[in-house]
C-alpha cells in the first residue's frame, strides 16, 4: 500500500493569482487547433495508442469530413489531422466526442500516457489495467486538468521501451505483483504495489504542478534543480522503497513482423522446444504519414483479429491477434494460406502491399522526419521529400530529418541528427545529452545522401 497518501494536490492555478504559465502552453488538441502553412491542425490524445476497430472508423472519418483525409501518427503514439478548415467549430470534436476519443474536455490535453505497444504479447506484462485506471484518474482530477500537453506519463512492460523515453512519470512493471515509480529522469525508482501504481502516478503529477507554481515549468526536467530534487522525495515519502535503476538510454521499437510468445497451451518437453504463437503483428509507417486507404486496410486487419490497434511512439502500429502458431519458414508461412501462420503472413502481405514496413529489410526502417515544408513555416525545407530521396541501405542507427532547430517530433537515446540551417544540413550523431562533432552539407543531395548513410552505418 502506498504509504500515508495525503489527498490530491491542488491546482497551482485554484490558489488565485495569475500563473507563470498562463497561455504558454502551445500544445495544439481538439478543442485548440493549431495554425499551420497547410491549414488547421488538430492533436488527437489516444493514450496507450490503443484504438478499438471503431474508434479507428470515427478518426478517418473526421479526416476526410473537416480535414485532408490523412492520418498523421506522433512521437507519443498520439494522431495528428492536418489540413483542417480553421472555421470547423465545434464539427471534430463533436464526432470524437461520440466516438469516446474526448471523455474530458477539460482534459483532452492531459491525457498523455505512452504505453509499451508489446505488452502482454511478446510474454512481457500487460499494463491494460494501469491504462484504464490511470486515464480515469487523470480524467477525473481536477488538478490534473492543469497539466501542460507536454507532461507525460509512462506505463513500462519491464521492456524498458518506453521507460526510455523520458516520460515526467514512468511506471515499471515487475515479477511478483510490485512496480516501480520513476519520476523524470531520476535513477532513483520507488517500489510499490502494482495495485497503487496508477494512483501513485497521479499524485506524482499532482506534486509536480506543486512544485512546478513558482517556476512555471512544463516539465519535470525543466524544475530548478533543488526543486526537482524536492519533488522526487515528495513522491518518495508517499510511495515505498527507494531503488536504484537507471533508465535505459535506448529506446528500441518493436521490430515489424510478427510478433511471437511462448505458447503457454501447449506444454514444453525441453526449454530448447518451448512452443510459440503469433500474438500479433507489427507494422512500421514510412514517415507516420497514413493515407486513408492504407488506415482502412488497417482498421479492417483490426477488426476480422482482435478489434485493436496500438499506435506506437515510433510511428508504428501493432495489431492484436491472436494469429496463431508461426510458420517454420517464410516459404511456409506463407503456403499454408488457411492455417493460422498463414493468416498473420497473408495480413502482412496486404499492408506491405500497401507500403507499409513490415520487415527489418525496408530502406524505410529507422527513417523519420518532421512535417516540414510546405505544411511548417518555421522549416527551411521540405524535409520529408529529402528523406525520400535519401533512402538507402538500413542503417544501424535510426535517422531524422528536421526542417528548424526545434527538431518537433525527434526520437530520443542515440540517433543521428540532420536539421536543415542556413548554411546547409548538419548532420551529428546524437547519444542521449552528447552528440559528436557536426557536418553541415551544402547543396548536394548526392553528397547529404552519402553523408546520411555513412553516419547510420
Amino acid at each position: 500500500m502506498l504509504a500515508a497518501m495525503p489527498d490530491s494536490a491542488p491546482s497551482p492555478l485554484s490558489a488565485g493569482g495569475t500563473s507563470p504559465r498562463d497561455g504558454g502552453d502551445a500544445c495544439p488538441g481538439t478543442l485548440r487547433l493549431h495554425r499551420a502553412d497547410d491549414g488547421a491542425l488538430a492533436r488527437v490524445r489516444i493514450p496507450g495508442g490503443v484504438l478499438s476497430a471503431d474508434r479507428a472508423d470515427a478518426l478517418l472519418a473526421v479526416a476526410g469530413r473537416f480535414g485532408d483525409g490523412e492520418l498523421h501518427l506522433t512521437s507519443r503514439g498520439n494522431v495528428q489531422l492536418r489540413g483542417l478548415d480553421a472555421e470547423c467549430g465545434g464539427g471534430p470534436a463533436e464526432l470524437l466526442g461520440a466516438a469516446g476519443l474526448l471523455p474530458s474536455a477539460a482534459h483532452e490535453r492531459a491525457r498523455n500516457i505512452v504505453a509499451s505497444p508489446l505488452a502482454g504479447l511478446d510474454g512481457s506484462p500487460s499494463v491494460g489495467g494501469w491504462l484504464s485506471e490511470l486515464d480515469s484518474l487523470v480524467c477525473g482530477s481536477a488538478a490534473a486538468a492543469a497539466l501542460s500537453g507536454r507532461f507525460l506519463f509512462a506505463l513500462d512492460s519491464g521492456r524498458g521501451d518506453v521507460d526510455a523515453l523520458g516520460a515526467d512519470v514512468t511506471l515499471i512493471a515487475e515479477d511478483g505483483g510490485d512496480c516501480l515509480l520513476r519520476v523524470g529522469a531520476a535513477d532513483e525508482v520507488f517500489r510499490l504495489s502494482s495495485a497503487d501504481g496508477p494512483r501513485a502516478a497521479l499524485l506524482a503529477a499532482e506534486l509536480f504542478l506543486r512544485a512546478a507554481r513558482d517556476s512555471g515549468a512544463w516539465r519535470v526536467k525543466d524544475l530548478p534543480d533543488d526543486v526537482r530534487t524536492a519533488l522526487v522525495r515528495a513522491v518518495g515519502a508517499t510511495a515505498g522503497p527507494a531503488v536504484h535503476r537507471p533508465r535505459p538510454r535506448t529506446a528500441k521499437a518493436p521490430a515489424p513482423g510478427p510478433v511471437t510468445a511462448p505458447d503457454t497451451s501447449t506444454p514444453a518437453t525441453t526449454t530448447a522446444n518451448v512452443a510459440t504463437t503469433v500474438t500479433a503483428i507489427s507494422v512500421g509507417v514510412p514517415l507516420g504519414r497514413l493515407a486513408p486507404a492504407q488506415w482502412r486496410l488497417l482498421t479492417e486487419t483490426a477488426r476480422r483479429y482482435g478489434n485493436e490497434l496500438r499506435l506506437t511512439p515510433w510511428r508504428g502500429i501493432v495489431i492484436p491477434g491472436p494469429f496463431g502458431p508461426p510458420g517454420s519458414s517464410a516459404r511456409s508461412a506463407r503456403s499454408a494460406r488457411s492455417g493460422p501462420s498463414g493468416r498473420a503472413a497473408e495480413a502482412l502481405d496486404a499492408l506491405a502491399a500497401a507500403g507499409l514496413v513490415t520487415g527489418p529489410d525496408s530502406p524505410w526502417t529507422g527513417v523519420g522526419a518532421c512535417i516540414g515544408h510546405p505544411g511548417c513555416a518555421k522549416s527551411l525545407s521540405d524535409v520529408r521529400a529529402e528523406a525520400g530521396a535519401a533512402v538507402g541501405p538500413v542503417g544501424r542507427l535510426p535517422v531524422y530529418w528536421s526542417g528548424c532547430e526545434r527538431r518537433c517530433g525527434h526520437p530520443h537515446g542515440e540517433w543521428i541528427d540532420v536539421v536543415v540551417t542556413p548554411e546547409g544540413h548538419r548532420i551529428s550523431h546524437v547519444r542521449g545529452e552528447h552528440r559528436d562533432p557536426r557536418a553541415v552539407v551544402r547543396n548536394d543531395p548526392a553528397a547529404l545522401a552519402s553523408a546520411v548513410s555513412g553516419a547510420r552505418a
